[in-house]
Order: C-alpha cells, then structure tokens, then sequence
C-alpha cells in the first residue's frame, strides 16, 4: 500500500534509515532476488537525489514555503 501523501516523506526517511542501519551492520544474507532488486533500485534512486543536491536543496525550501502559509 503506498504511503499516504501527509506523511510520505517522513515514512520513506524512517525506512530508509532501516535500510542504512541493516546495511550497516551486515544483514544481507538472507535477502530475496525481490529484495536485492529493490536494494539495486534504492541506490540509484538515492544517486538521483544526490546527483543535484542544489535542486534537491531548492524542493525543500519550496515546501517549507508553502507549509508555513
């Protein structure tokens, strides 16, 4: 189920420092063909965002903005 759009970014921030602490401390040895998938797809997207941390930096001013309107 996808996250609600009020707390998506604050739900996807806590999984991912999941992530960062399960890589962090070497459990990947379980991990499904699903799971490394995701795994593989989760750091090109994290690439992606930190490719242009300007830009990035530029989004989260925007939405500041408009949340203290």
């Amino acid at each position: 189920m996808p996250n609600m759009s009020y707390c998506r970014f604050e739900n996807t921030a806590n999984d991912l420092a999941d992530c960062v602490e399960a890589i962090n401390n070497g459990e990947l040895r379980d991990l499904s063909t699903y799971e490394i998938r995701g795994m593989k797809r989760l750091f090109a997207l994290c690439k992606e965002l930190a490719s242009d941390d300007v830009a990035m930096e530029n989004v989260v001013e925007t939405a500041e903005h408009y949340s203290t309107q």
